[in-house]
């Protein structure tokens, strides 16, 4: 167990030389990519997240449009023909081109600008065929009142602009969910802090810290900033920083992380990282950029945009010049130009990604997963083998009593856990925390100890009943020629330690860090699916066999450093398999970032410093079996969603151009409306049975 535990000294080593690095590129930026990335900073994630914002802007976008769009259709003659009502008055025709020209410019608006922007990448996309589509229906609607003859696209325009708002509010409220985590994760840091100055301490915000402050660290506060310790020792709770429960020891000069918990003692601190570069801020920072990618998948969508803006401009303008060149009036060849150029962009295609990212992530969120990063949520119907970190992941991280009894006469197996209970309730070590909650779940009644202390580096000493009560270690029996009756055996995942009454030994208690419950299941679904199952730690080799064997693994890899994981991962991959990488602390996350897809069990705001793609949030292994069968239905939706939304195009472009114009077959603008309707009702029906495939999953 030393072995491992030096292990993972040396990943919070390896994690703070990272974090150094990643503090000087993060130092090294300039001041606008700061302000970009620093805007969640400071606890004001409302006014400063860019996703918020975006979803803020299509949301109110949205809401005004539909206000704006209803007397639009109210009063267009189209509509008014389909459902059997007429209202007319003079002026109608201005009044609606003076709703749709607000609209245009209001509700089109970040169409327009997207539209400017893929022109500038040389990448038209989505915004393009939107912003020509309805800067056609408006242009040439527009001539249609001032004179030209024909039927104006006003309420074509007003359904366009409203469901592609609507499309975009829904991508841009799945991408905010997606870093809902950074509120969580700044939640971590208290309110207040409390500063020492000449004058005594005073209680501040933390907002109002400054590098090179004195701050006193109350027993049982969290730490609100990166610091040095000048005064005062205690164990610190770094569980945020690293995924390991076992409390760190610090003293004077050693380093603290804000966010981390203290323990029973007092520290004073000296102020390294304010709120804007501290450790947790790097990790928003990283969360935030990880989420601004965007899946292949979502890239299908776009591609099938620019084809369909290709074959709209093309098809458009070859059908105007044809009916002019064949002797057919301006007007005649214009409305099917724009017929063709309308149709070409479908309100369903503005829906068909949006609807199921926004389903995908909501169910997928309340089944524990929180995705990061789309390519990799998709991309996990492709995984053929899992590797997963040991402590923490496939055990509980913590330990626990998996025997105890007594080895005398005099004392019942109960009265030895109640008797260790009463001095280990008094430490903060993970032996004793799991001493103490064995005897707590036995019910017991715990008596209380007195003059308790310290036996460094051997155990725990203190009175019970007054008796002089000893909890330590076999090498305390060894060093002090204590005999022993029995000798205990412990299995290769146990820690013995041995309680003493009056200096002669009465009982054992053995732990270890057992077994997550779920990990036998996790292991078996995944094998039932054909995948490979590996276990990756820095343990030694007789605990991680014993596990692999329990679990019946397919391999393990033992006595691993943190930078070697990595390798490990790349054998793998090299052998031709697409990875899954499952760990919880910082010293996974070289291996995290080899694997294909790299998942974070727990909180995972660690893991997620190294871009982890998925967070296991209920830190169930299981739910990685969930989370490849929801990226393969999620795939599957988005292409069907896809075809739905284009394939009428095949029909509808052709017919709308007039090419059966000579049989007396022609599609208006009106029966392109109704195609483009039924093919949107599609998507979103669709869309929907992915929440029930899902949940069958």
């Amino acid at each position: 167990m030393k072995q491992h535990e030096n292990h993972k000294k040396s990943a919070n080593s390896d994690a703070n030389h990272s974090d150094k690095d990643h503090n000087k590129k993060h130092n090294g930026e300039s001041k606008k990519e700061k302000n970009e990335h620093n805007d969640h900073k400071g606890y004001s994630h409302d006014h400063g997240n860019h996703h918020k914002h975006m979803a803020k802007d299509f949301k109110r976008r949205f809401f005004i449009s539909i206000f704006i769009s209803i007397p639009v259709l109210i009063l267009s003659s189209t509509i008014q023909s389909w459902f059997g009502f007429e209202i007319d008055f003079t002026g109608r025709s201005y009044i609606v081109f003076g709703l749709a020209s607000i609209l245009f410019f209001y509700g089109g608006w970040p169409f327009l600008t997207g539209f400017a922007k893929e022109l500038k990448k040389k990448q038209p996309g989505m915004m393009t065929l939107i912003a020509l589509a309805i800067t056609v229906a408006y242009l040439y609607s527009t001539a249609i009142v001032f004179g030209l003859s024909g039927q104006p696209f006003f309420w074509e325009l007003a359904t366009l602009i409203v469901i592609m708002l609507g499309g975009h509010w829904l991508e841009m409220k799945s991408v905010m969910r997606a870093t809902g985590a950074l509120d969580k994760l700044m939640e971590l840091m208290p309110d207040n802090a409390h500063r020492i100055s000449d004058s005594g301490t005073k209680e501040i915000k933390t907002i109002e810290i400054q590098e090179g402050d004195k701050l006193l660290i109350k027993p049982g506060e969290k730490i609100p900033a990166d610091g040095i310790i000048y005064e005062g020792s205690s164990s610190v709770d770094e569980s945020v920083i690293s995924g390991e429960s076992k409390p760190v020891e610090k003293a004077k000069d050693d380093e603290v992380v804000g966010g981390s918990v203290n323990g029973r003692g007092s520290l004073k601190i000296i102020v390294k990282n304010t709120s804007e570069n501290s450790f947790l801020s790097k990790v928003a920072d990283m969360v935030q950029k990880a989420s601004k990618e965007k899946s292949k998948t979502q890239h299908l969508g776009d591609r099938a945009a620019f084809w369909l803006t290709i074959i709209a401009i093309t098809v458009g303008f070859t059908t105007l010049a044809v009916w002019l060149i064949v002797g057919r009036e301006f007007n005649f060849a214009l409305t099917r130009m724009v017929t063709v150029m309308v149709i070409a962009c479908p309100h369903a295609l503005g829906l068909a990604i949006p609807l199921v990212v926004a389903i995908s992530t909501s169910v997928s969120a309340k089944n524990g997963l929180l995705i990061r990063n789309r390519t990799s949520f998709e991309n996990s119907r492709r995984i053929n083998a899992v590797v997963f970190d040991k402590t923490g992941t496939l055990t509980l991280g913590k330990y626990g009593v998996s025997r105890y009894d007594t080895l005398n006469s005099n004392n019942t197996k109960q009265d030895i856990l109640a008797i260790a209970a009463a001095l280990e309730k008094e430490s903060e070590h993970p032996i004793a925390q799991g001493i103490v909650i064995k005897a707590e779940e036995e019910s017991l009644d715990i008596p209380n100890a007195e003059n308790v202390e310290n036996l460094t580096g051997e155990g725990i000493r203190g009175k019970v009943k007054n008796k002089d009560i000893k909890i330590v270690s076999p090498t305390y029996l060894d060093k002090n020629n204590i005999e022993i009756d029995e000798k205990i055996d412990p299995d290769e995942t146990e820690t013995v330690v041995y309680v003493l009454i009056d200096d002669k030994v009465a009982g054992y208690i053995a732990l270890s860090d057992k077994l997550r419950d779920s990990a036998k299941d996790a292991v078996d679904k995944l094998k039932n699916l054909g995948i490979d199952c590996y276990i990756l730690t820095g343990d030694n080799e007789t605990v991680t066999k014993s596990i692999a064997g329990k679990l019946n693994l397919d391999g393990y890899f033992a006595n691993v450093m943190p930078d070697k994981k990595q390798e490990k991962i790349k054998e793998l991959q090299n052998e031709g398999k697409y990875v899954a990488m499952v760990g919880d602390g910082v010293n996974d996350a070289p291996a995290l970032a080899q694997a294909d897809v790299g998942i974070a069990i727990g909180s995972g705001t660690d893991v997620a410093a190294e871009t982890a793609d998925i967070i296991l949030v209920d830190s169930n292994p299981a739910d990685v079996f969930k989370l490849i069968n929801f990226g393969k239905a999620t795939y599957k939706k988005m292409i069907q969603n896809l075809i739905y939304a284009t394939a009428y195009n095949v029909v509808a472009i052709p017919l709308g151009a007039g090419v059966l114009f000579w049989a007396g077959i022609m599609i208006n603008p009106a029966i392109g409306a109704v195609l483009m309707s039924l093919s949107t009702v599609a998507v979103a029906i669709n869309a929907q049975f992915l929440r029930k495939k899902m949940k069958d999953d």
